[in-house]
């Protein structure tokens, strides 16, 4: 049984700024606001979300043995 990691660290890309946050279990975000310049991240095209685009883990859905996550916004 693999133990699934709840927290991740951003990092924005446009000012640098670090925050330690904890990721939704059972959804993938797909919006964040940088605490340090207000910039409104997006994942980057073919992620599915903010923390597998600019953190340190992949969400929790894309930690789960598949790597599926079933809320990958439509591209």
């Amino acid at each position: 049984m693999n133990t699934v990691i709840l927290e991740s660290i951003l990092t924005c890309p446009a000012c640098g700024h670090l925050k330690q946050e904890i990721m939704p279990v059972n959804a993938c975000q797909w919006y964040y606001e940088c605490e340090g310049c207000h910039a409104v991240l997006r994942p980057k095209n073919g992620d599915c979300c903010v923390f597998c685009s600019y953190g340190t883990v992949v969400c929790p859905p894309m930690q789960n043995p598949t790597g599926d996550c079933c809320s990958r916004p439509q591209q």
